[in-house]
């Protein structure tokens, strides 16, 4: 169940962001998507923490990404990171392309 639903969030040309929201990782991640203009239904954000099956879903990111620990970002079907990677993107300036490259942002 885990798999699919997983599978089914990060389908096409969007960013996805599973988070907690208490986590600072995960608020890091929020801030630096929220400096960009995405077209609608193009981010979004998955809380996991109220979820019977976070910890299959924790599983499954490792075995999909290398880590189980959240966030975990995909922009397109690819796994970017969590919140210290995704703020290392946007501070080299490669961010902005990724989005651009899958045609999420305005």
């Amino acid at each position: 169940m885990a798999q699919q639903f997983v599978q089914a969030k990060i389908k096409g040309d969007k960013v996805v962001l599973f988070i907690k929201p208490t986590c600072s990782y995960c608020i890091t991640a929020k801030e630096v998507m929220s400096k960009y203009k995405f077209k609608p239904g193009h981010l979004e954000c998955v809380d996991i923490s109220a979820r019977q099956d976070m910890s299959s879903m924790q599983d499954y990111f490792l075995e999909l990404t290398g880590a189980r620990t959240v966030p975990r970002v995909f922009i397109g079907e690819e796994c970017v990171g969590g919140g210290s990677d995704v703020a290392a993107l946007q501070k080299s300036g490669q961010l902005e392309g990724m989005l651009k490259s899958i045609g999420a942002l305005q």
